[in-house]
């Protein structure tokens, strides 16, 4: 909704989770209402042509819960505007549309989401959009990739699924040097433990399918800045588009916000012992997790992040074939794509989540097996990882 920026001034309240609970909606005046109302309406009543109430005229423009979640999530990243979107993806489409034209290239990571690929490799090279990639561990790298034709470098921190990080500020500053902004892909940390856009970053983009939502119930992505023009764009796409959530995904998203501080503690707590667990085990290579003090890039997740996360990766002894049996004899953890949810999961991303990076510069190792740590009763997931080892 182009006239309606959902701006939002939490500046006055100092917790998390306040403004996770109570930024974008005051109680309603007439009921008292606490929670934000979910307006089923398609249309609205003006007074009169082109008196708008409130200023809303047409769902797909501007609906009221969907106006208190986005103010909601501007005020929880630490930014001026939020614009909600239908899903994670079409979140990454808007924004990616709204920045580039023909001829203009995009810096994104070498293990970045498979979806986030697919997209720019199948889709936008199709327009004469082109890409490439770079570790965002390597900030060198990361700058050596990009061309005078780059408008934007692309960042997940952690990546998905091998979890590597990217130091924010540093890739701020040398997206900065060369005139093009930098989009940092916030979905595995969340806003309560990471927060780009005070380390520079111009754009933060969210699968509010994930953490945000965190009941898996419930799909819808997210767009965060403070760049007045650039959210002008958005609005203008959001609208056009017309690839916006609906009311009830709004307030379902909204829901599992309020929530979204003590789930991170304890998906982190869970995490911890897992990764405790599973680093001695026979069966497991390696565990890819930031908060081990042996992961290459510990140091900047500990410089950027309030703790590390519900996310682990690990690489299984014995190939493909042992991964996909400990995926396939877990019990707790469902086996499932997704993740962020109060529930575990665990999957395979070779052949599921990632496939579509098969055979190129992305492709992920065949012995991976992503875990997404719930929060559930510690022992029960312990015992789970460990009879499904075996």
């Amino acid at each position: 909704m182009s006239e309606q920026r959902s701006r939002v001034d939490a500046s006055s309240w100092q917790g998390f989770g306040t403004k996770a609970i109570h930024a974008g909606y005051e109680p309603d005046p007439l009921t008292g209402a606490v929670n934000v109302p979910i307006y089923a309406s398609s249309t609205f009543a003006q007074d009169g042509v082109g008196g708008m109430r409130g200023g809303f005229e047409y769902a797909r423009t501007g609906n009221p819960t969907r106006q208190a979640l986005e103010g909601n999530l501007a005020a929880i990243e630490g930014g001026s505007y939020g614009r909600g979107f239908a899903s994670g993806m079409a979140a990454t489409d808007a924004l990616l549309r709204a920045t580039l034209r023909p001829g203009d290239h995009l810096v994104i990571p070498n293990d970045a989401y498979g979806g986030t690929f697919r997209l720019i490799d199948k889709v936008f090279t199709q327009w004469g959009i082109t890409y490439s990639v770079a570790a965002v561990s390597d900030v060198d790298a990361v700058r050596a990739a990009i061309t005078p034709a780059t408008k934007l470098v692309w960042v997940e921190t952690p990546t998905n699924p091998l979890l590597n990080i990217g130091d924010i500020e540093a890739l701020a500053g040398v997206a900065h040097e060369a005139g093009t902004k930098l989009v940092v892909d916030n979905t595995f940390a969340s806003p309560y433990l990471q927060q780009p856009l005070r380390l520079g970053a111009d754009v933060v983009l969210h699968s509010t399918t994930k953490y945000l939502g965190g009941h898996s119930d419930v799909v819808g992505g997210a767009l965060v800045t403070d760049d007045e023009q650039l959210d002008a764009d958005l609005a203008f796409l959001q609208n056009g588009a017309g690839a916006v959530p609906g009311p009830f995904d709004a307030y379902l998203t909204m829901r599992g916000i309020k929530t979204l501080a003590v789930r991170m503690d304890r998906h982190s707590d869970n995490a911890e012992k897992i990764v405790d667990y599973l680093q001695s085990h026979p069966k497991i290579e390696s565990v890819l997790y930031p908060g081990l003090e042996t992961h290459p890039n510990h140091a900047v997740a500990a410089k950027q992040m309030k703790r590390f996360g519900g996310m682990i990766s690990v690489l299984v002894a014995g190939g493909a074939p042992a991964a996909q049996e400990f995926c396939a004899k877990t019990e707790i953890f469902t086996l499932a794509e997704s993740l962020g949810g109060i529930e575990s999961l665990i999957e395979h991303p070779a052949a599921m989540t990632h496939a579509s990076t098969a055979g190129s510069l992305l492709e992920v190792p065949p012995h991976l097996v992503r875990l997404s740590v719930g929060i559930e009763d510690i022992d029960d997931l312990l015992g789970d990882v460990e009879n499904a080892l075996g």
